[in-house]
């Protein structure tokens, strides 16, 4: 059920407008890459693509990226994002994908590992890429942090209500760092690297920070099981956000952070 909410045409709009595209980690999957002298940089898969945003970062360092998801929405609306001309979009499981063994050079999923039936996204990862081809698996944090003025402690205290109280309402089975991280180690490739937190910052309007939060899984299973609480709870944050902020609107601009983990690992 979950997994449906993140499918429909409002939630892929909101997903393309609101969430964070990590470039920085983009920068250092490229960099993990040509470390390990890997110069090829044919064909990059990008699966769990959801609108695109990881897709069209991928395509200045690649002959052909190709997003696959499972979600017409989420591609439909990708399609509307501008892209590289060598960037292209097909739906698909990612338990099953549409490429010959040895094919690709990097598999990347951002945030997205969580829906799939892991295991066997990682068989066919490790089916379709190339001896020293890169896996790249990246998420982040729901306790994201704020800051403005010498209210920033302020802001992030009222940051870990809201968290908790996603976590405490909704009826969801939380796969967090914790899942990510055992994953990682084990995976069988021994050429890998674990990053436990990068802070990536971006410049955002306070409401900016709250339609984010309501993109997510948390929220959005709290707006299907009661949208009366969920509207609730989002109003009093922002509220709450705002009285400590002395703003009387919700577009003056905060530096959000938000805390990204990943691994990497390179095909023997």
């Amino acid at each position: 059920m979950a997994q449906q909410l993140l499918e429909g045409s409002d939630h892929a709009a909101a997903y393309l407008k609101y969430r964070v595209a990590p470039c920085e980690i983009v920068g250092r999957i490229i960099t993990f890459m040509e470390k390990k002298a890997l110069k090829k940089f044919d064909l990059a898969v990008d699966v769990g693509c959801g609108s695109g945003q990881v897709t069209t970062l991928l395509g200045p360092h690649f002959s052909q990226v190709i997003g696959l998801d499972v979600s017409a929405a989420q591609l439909e609306m990708a399609l509307t994002n501008n892209k590289p001309s060598n960037v292209t979009y097909r739906q698909c499981p990612a338990e099953e994908l549409p490429f010959v063994s040895g094919e690709v050079d990097l598999v990347t999923a951002t945030a997205a590992v969580h829906w799939f039936h892991h295991e066997k996204f990682l068989q066919e990862a490790d089916r379709v890429l190339r001896p020293g081809g890169c896996l790249a698996v990246l998420s982040y944090d729901l306790d994201m942090e704020l800051e403005y003025g010498d209210v920033s402690d302020k802001l992030n205290d009222i940051c870990q209500e809201y968290h908790a109280a996603l976590l405490s309402l909704g009826d969801l089975c939380v796969k967090g760092k914790s899942f990510y991280r055992d994953m990682f180690n084990s995976w069988s490739y021994p050429d890998k690297e674990w990053k436990e937190c990068l802070r990536i910052k971006r410049t955002v309007p306070v409401s900016g920070y709250m339609k984010l939060i309501e993109t997510t899984s948390f929220f959005q299973t709290l707006k299907e099981q009661d949208p009366i609480e969920a509207k609730s709870l989002s109003s009093h944050i922002m509220n709450k956000l705002l009285s400590a902020m002395k703003a009387s609107s919700p577009e003056p601009e905060v530096t959000m952070v938000v805390k990204y983990y990943y691994w990497l690992a390179c095909k023997p």
